[in-house]
């Protein structure tokens, strides 16, 4: 009742291949990047008539197709909710985050706006992860890491104290030591971050290893990068 159905079907049929050859080449391209508004204007009650259209996008052969898909997960999983989201993007989610990396930066872009949808339990699985965001297919490829530097600095809220110890504080420190001056300068913000976390939730003990930490990979270091680093860090905190 909410979309004619014959119009419907024209837009589930995009995903043909059929389709790619005799209306456009870039068809299913252009039906993943409508998705999320034919999926907003359905409401989530019938996401089902969605869902076998969504995997197919998501497994398509063309990059630029998933890569689409992977910008505006975050989005779907606003219209869907936690329980649809949980159910079926999530899957899809971890296999954008194995893709090439022109797909994992659309994840990688909005990978807090999608975490902090999901229970925390669910979300608590992906601080294992997040370590491989700093591996890349080309190493030249130093806005990736600036990226993840940026949303580790938004994602800290997301996890307790000793989780950021565990586990982001060695990504941040990988970052700081980065070729690139640019991912090494908010690098050196996101440990100030992390140090007012630990200080805001009263986690004094983690902050003073982590400080002692910084003294000696930074402050004695032996090149003067690295002396230069803390003195970066001393300056934005």
């Amino acid at each position: 009742d909410i979309i004619p159905q014959p119009l419907l079907d024209q837009y589930l049929s995009m995903t043909d291949p059929a389709r790619a050859q005799t209306v456009d080449t870039e068809i299913a391209k252009h039906c993943a990047y409508s998705l999320p508004g034919v999926a907003l204007t359905l409401g989530r009650q019938n996401w089902h008539c969605l869902k076998d259209t969504y995997e197919t996008l998501a497994s398509d052969v063309q990059w630029k197709v998933r890569r689409t898909l992977a910008f505006s997960i975050h989005e779907l999983a606003v219209i869907l909710g936690a329980q649809l989201t949980a159910a079926d993007l999530v899957p899809i989610f971890n296999g954008f985050l194995k893709d090439l990396d022109e797909v994992r930066i659309g994840v990688l872009k909005h990978l807090y706006d999608f975490l902090k949808l999901l229970h925390a339990d669910k979300r608590r699985e992906y601080l294992y992860q997040l370590q491989e965001f700093v591996v890349t297919d080309n190493s030249r490829n130093w806005r990736f890491r600036y990226e993840l530097a940026e949303q580790l600095i938004l994602i800290l809220e997301l996890y307790n104290p000793n989780d950021v110890y565990d586990y982001l504080r060695h990504i941040a420190l990988t970052l700081c030591s980065d070729k690139v001056s640019e991912v090494r300068w908010i690098s050196f913000k996101l440990v100030v971050a992390i140090l007012q976390k630990f200080y805001a939730n009263s986690a004094n003990a983690l902050g003073l290893n982590f400080i002692n930490e910084l003294v000696v990979r930074f402050r004695h270091c032996s090149k003067w990068v690295g002396r230069q680093a803390f003195a970066f860090i001393c300056q934005v905190g």
